[in-house]
C-alpha cells in the first residue's frame, strides 16, 4: 500500500490545537489567511503521494552506492528531488530576502511530515539544508550569505552538519578535528567525520558541510569548538563553481534503515586541508550549531510522526482485506472476516492511531510556539513562546521518535507473519523508524535536557503555565457533559494531577539530589507526554465536536485518555520513588 498525506487530520491538529488561526488573528502569520495554508498542503500532498512515495520502497531495496568517490542514490531519486525543488519546497521556510518564501515553522512542519511519511530517507537530504540555511542567515558573514544562501535557499545546492567522530559520539568534549588559521583569513580543516547524512550524493552540483573543529589555542572541552563552512567545490567569484575541495567521502554505512539516504564518513585534508570559512566567533561553534540542531529536534520529532502514519495506514489498508476467523457475531459457516472485525486487531489499530495523532499535537505545538517566540513583537509574550518551545522540544523529539517504533512495531503485529516479509514493506517502516531515536541526541539526552535545563525556567513558572493549559483543557472535558467521551475527563485529569506531582518532586530534587532527578528523567518526559499528548486530543475532539465532524476524534481521544494514559500514575510512582533501585543497579554491573 503506498501513501496518501492525512490533509484532513493535519488541518484539524493545525487549527485546533496548535493554534494556527489565532496565529493568523494575532497578526503573526498574515501570509496563512484566505486559504493559503489550505491550498499549500493539498499541493504537498499531491506531491508526496505521487512523486515520492512511490520511490519509497525502491530507495530501500536499492540503496545508495558508493564506487570511485562517487555517491550514487537510487533510480528516480534525483528526477524526483529536481522537480520537488524547482517547485519551491524547499524555499518554504526560508528567508525571502535570499529567495525565500518565509511562511511559518508550523506550516513547514506540516508539509516535512507529508515528505517523511512518503519517503523517510528522501526527507533527509532537505532537512539537513532547511537547518543549514538557517544557521547561516543567522550566523554567517555577509559574504558567506550572498555566496551560498541562494543556492541552499533554491535546492540547487544541499547543507549536511559534521558534528560525529569516530571517538566522539554524542559528547563533543571528545572532538579532535582540527583547523588552522590561513594568511588569507581562511581556515583549513582536517579530521574524520563519521555518520554525516547525505555527505555525499549526486542529487545537487555543491554539497555545503557545516563542520565543527577546532583551533590550535582554543580553550578545552566544547567551549573550544568552531563551526566552519567547508563547500564540496569552492565557489568563484562570479558564483561559478571552482576546483574540488580537499575533501572526500571515504566510506557509506550499511545500516539497519534509511538505505536510501547516504550516511557517509567523510575526511577533511588529505592533501593541505581543506578549505573553510569561519562562521560566528571563533570557539562559539557550539552555540551557532546548535541553530541547527534544535530545528533538526522538531523536525525528527516530525520524522517519528510520518513513520508512525505510514505504518499506520498501511496496517489499516492489511487489516481491511486480510481474512482470517469468523467475527464474533457471524453466523454460521459464513466464512472468514477481514481482521478488522476482531476486537484486538481494533484495539492494535487505535493504538497506533491515538498515538500517532498524539505525536503529531506535540510536535505541531513546538513549530507554532517556534513561530511565536520568533514574530511576537511584544518581548515578555516572546520570550514565553521561547520557553514554551524550550520544554516542548525534548518531548516532541523523544515521544514522538519513541512512538514512530513502537507504530511501526504494532505495525508488523497486525500482518502477522506476513509483517515481518519484507516484500509487504511493514519491515521497513520499523527499520527506518529506529535511528530517530538515536540521531540529534538521544531520547535519554533528551529526557535530561528536560529535566536538567528546561523545567527551571523562570523559576518553574514556564512548566507550571503548561500545566495549568492541561487542566483548562480537562475542566472543559468535564463541562462538556458528553457522553462519547466516557470517562476521559477522570483518566486525564489523574495523569495531569500525576505530572504535577512528579514536576513538583523534579523541581526540588535536581538542585539537591541530581543524580535521584536524572534517573526519573526518561519516564518523566512519557508522564508530560501522556499528559500532553492526551489533553491535546481531547482539545482537537472537543473542537471538532463542536463543529458537527468529531466522532473520529472523540473516539481517538478517549481511548488515549482510558487506554493509554492510565500508565500515568504509574510513571509518577517511577519518577518519584524509583530511584533506590536504579541506583542499586550499580552493584549489577560492577566490574
Amino acid at each position: 500500500m503506498s501513501y496518501r498525506a492525512p490533509v484532513e487530520d493535519i488541518l484539524a491538529t493545525l487549527r485546533h490545537v496548535a493554534g494556527l488561526e489565532q496565529l493568523v488573528a494575532d497578526g503573526l502569520a498574515p501570509e496563512l489567511d484566505g486559504g493559503v495554508t489550505e491550498a499549500v498542503l493539498d499541493e504537498a500532498a499531491k506531491f508526496a503521494s505521487d512523486v515520492i512515495a512511490p520511490l519509497n520502497r525502491i530507495g530501500d531495496q536499492h540503496g545508495s552506492t558508493l564506487k570511485d568517490g562517487v555517491v550514487t542514490t537510487p533510480p528516480g531519486w534525483k528526477a524526483a528531488y529536481t522537480a520537488w525543488a524547482e517547485g519551491g519546497w524547499n524555499a518554504l521556510p526560508a528567508p525571502e530576502e535570499h529567495g525565500g518564501q518565509g511562511l511559518p515553522a508550523l506550516l513547514q512542519s506540516a508539509c516535512t511530515e507529508m515528505w517523511n511519511s512518503a519517503a523517510f530517507a528522501f526527507a533527509l537530504g532537505p532537512l539537513l539544508t532547511v537547518g543549514a540555511i538557517e544557521a547561516l542567515h543567522a550566523h554567517g558573514s555577509e559574504h558567506l550569505k550572498e555566496t551560498y544562501l541562494a543556492k541552499l535557499v533554491s535546492g540547487e545546492w544541499m547543507g549536511t552538519m559534521n558534528l560525529t567522530e569516530p571517538q566522539a559520539g554524542s559528547d563533543l568534549n571528545a572532538l579532535r578535528s582540527k583547523a588552522e588559521r590561513a594568511a588569507d583569513g581562511t581556515y583549513r580543516i582536517t579530521g574524520q567525520k563519521i555518520f554525516i547524512t547525505y555527505g555525499e550524493h549526486d542529487l545537487t552540483e555543491n554539497i555545503v558541510h557545516l563542520v565543527l573543529a577546532r583551533l590550535p589555542d582554543a580553550p578545552a572541552g566544547t567551549r573550544g569548538i568552531s563551526l566552519f563552512l567547508v563547500p564540496k567545490y569552492l565557489v568563484n567569484a562570479d558564483g561559478s563553481l571552482g576546483a574540488h575541495n580537499d575533501l572526500r567521502c571515504s566510506g557509506i554505512e550499511h545500516k539497519l534503515g534509511i538505505h536510501a539516504s547516504p550516511t557517509c564518513s567523510m575526511a577533511f585534508g588529505d592533501k593541505d586541508g581543506a578549505i573553510g570559512w569561519l562562521i560566528g566567533e571563533e570557539n562559539r561553534g557550539l552555540a551557532c550549531m546548535f541553530t541547527m540542531m534544535n530545528n533538526a529536534r522538531l523536525n525528527v520529532a516530525i520524522q517519528g510522526v510520518a513513520i508512525a502514519e505510514r505504518a499506520y495506514q498501511q496496517a489499516l489498508g492489511f487489516a481491511r482485506e486480510r481474512r482470517q476467523g469468523a467475527a464474533l457475531d457471524a453466523p454460521k459457516g459464513a466464512g472468514m472476516s477481514p481482521i478488522i472485525v476482531h476486537p484486538d486487531i481494533r484495539r492494535m489499530l487505535m493504538e497506533m492511531r491515538a498515538k500517532t495523532q498524539a505525536a503529531r499535537a506535540i510536535a505541531y505545538l513546538v513549530a507554532a510556539a517556534l513561530d511565536r517566540s520568533r514574530r511576537e513583537p511584544d518581548a515578555e509574550k516572546r520570550k514565553a513562546a521561547s520557553e514554551r518551545c524550550a520544554i516542548l522540544t525534548p518531548i516532541a523529539k523523544a515521544y514522538a521518535t519513541d512512538i514512530g517504533v513502537e507504530v511501526a512495531s504494532t505495525g508488523i503485529q497486525v500482518h502477522g507473519g506476513m509483517g515481518y516479509i519484507e516484500e509487504t514493506g511493514a519491515a521497513q517502516h520499523l527499520r527506518d523508524a529506529r535511528i530517530a531515536t538515536i540521531y540529534e541526541g538521544t531520547n535519554g539526552i533528551q529526557a535530561i535536557d528536560l529535566v536538567l535545563r528546561k523545567l527551571p525556567l523562570s523559576g518553574g513558572e514556564a512548566v507550571l503555565a503548561l500545566i495549568a493549559e492541561m487542566r483548562a483543557v480537562v475542566a472543559e472535558l468535564e463541562g462538556a457533559n458528553a457522553p462519547g467521551f466516557g470517562r476521559s475527563a477522570a483518566r486525564l485529569g489523574a495523569a495531569v494531577d500525576s505530572l504535577e506531582r512528579a514536576t513538583e518532586w523534579m523541581l526540588g530534587s535536581i538542585g539537591t539530589r541530581q543524580a535521584e532527578a536524572l534517573a526519573g528523567a526518561t519516564p518523566y518526559l512519557k508522564l508530560f507526554a501522556l499528559a500532553q499528548g492526551g489533553t491535546s486530543l481531547a482539545r482537537k475532539a472537543l473542537a471538532s465536536r463542536a463543529e458537527d465532524n468529531g466522532a473520529d476524534d472523540v473516539a481517538t481521544a478517549r481511548f488515549f485518555a482510558e487506554i493509554l494514559a492510565t500508565e500515568a500514575p504509574a510513571l509518577e510512582l517511577a519518577i518519584t520513588e524509583g530511584a533506590g533501585a536504579v541506583e542499586d543497579a550499580a552493584a549489577v554491573f560492577a566490574a
